[in-house]
């Protein structure tokens, strides 16, 4: 037996053990391999006395893109996307207070307008003035509320399904949490992941029985916090949507939208379209609510070619 087959067989053997016997250590493995695929690594800042965890990569010098994560996500759910940005790009990607290795403190106010002031205050303290700024869901909503709110602190905003907007048609989402007894973006337990997933993206991708405890242990362990936060933002998304406001964005604006999206409908493109002066739009016909995840090499050059258009 040579000695290559013989490494293969025991790499398989190893592989398979720590999946039977330690699968916290195959998720680790995983979220490592991710990030060296992706050219960043995860760092730290204190802002206003909170720790901020985040993702750097590529090279300082060149232009900062800034890209926030949505509801129940965190800045990993970037290391998809970022393998074909990081060449040309500083990336960086923070947790927001609430979501991954953040501040979970429940008392905090997780309006979008504090949120957005919080993301503020942490670009503030990494001194990056004026990034290429984008978000995806809530995340694109928190950014959106930046350009109107800090229209000279930013260069460019890309919009990836992001909420904040009412369009002509209600999603599937919108018609779900109008019974305020259930979430649909939390999950009661595991087997209720399957149901979220398939919620969310168009094609779910099969996730091993044996991972799935750690992969869901943070969504279980802050169920409350999650539920909190979603419904301080569906109440804020009724009574206060930005469709008014867009006409106060005044950079130039990527609208980036999956055509299947149940949480958010594709009309909304139609609304930012004409509320942004400054906007054009990119309907994936083939994905749903996570473009950048679902198909991040087609996303990723779509908004490259956007942000060569304004170096």
């Amino acid at each position: 037996m040579s000695f290559i087959i013989i490494v293969l067989i025991s790499a398989i053997v190893f592989l398979t053990l720590l999946y039977l016997f330690f699968p916290e250590q195959i998720v680790l493995l995983m979220r490592w391999l991710m990030r060296k695929r992706a050219r960043v690594e995860r760092k730290t800042v204190t802002v206003d006395g909170r720790t901020w965890p985040y993702l750097e990569g590529g090279d300082p010098s060149k232009p900062t893109l800034v890209m926030v994560h949505g509801f129940g996500a965190d800045k990993d759910h970037w290391t998809f996307y970022a393998p074909w940005l990081t060449k040309d790009y500083h990336l960086i990607a923070p947790d927001l207070p609430g979501f991954g290795e953040n501040d979970r403190d429940g008392e905090l106010p997780f309006d979008v307008g504090s949120q957005a002031a919080r993301l503020k205050g942490f670009l503030d303290a990494l001194g990056i003035d004026r990034p290429h700024l984008g978000g995806n869901s809530m995340g694109g909503w928190i950014a959106l509320r930046f350009a109107i709110d800090y229209p000279d602190a930013l260069r460019t905003l890309t919009l990836m399904n992001n909420a904040g907007i009412l369009g002509a048609d209600e999603s599937e989402l919108q018609k779900l949490a109008a019974n305020r007894d259930y979430n649909p973006l939390v999950i009661a337990n595991l087997e209720d992941a399957d149901r979220l997933i398939a919620f969310v993206v168009r094609k779910p991708t099969y996730v091993p029985a044996r991972l799935k405890p750690v992969i869901y242990a943070d969504a279980l362990k802050h169920r409350d916090l999650l539920d909190k936060i979603f419904w301080t933002i569906a109440d804020e998304m009724e009574a206060k949507p930005l469709n008014d406001e867009l006409h106060k964005v005044t950079v130039p604006t990527l609208i980036i939208w999956g055509r299947h999206d149940k949480l958010i409908d594709v009309s909304c493109v139609a609304v930012l379209e004409k509320g942004i002066a400054r906007s054009n739009s990119h309907i994936f016909e083939h994905v749903a609510h996570v473009p950048m995840i679902e198909d991040p090499k087609a996303t990723a050059e779509v908004q490259r070619a956007f942000l060569g258009e304004h170096p």
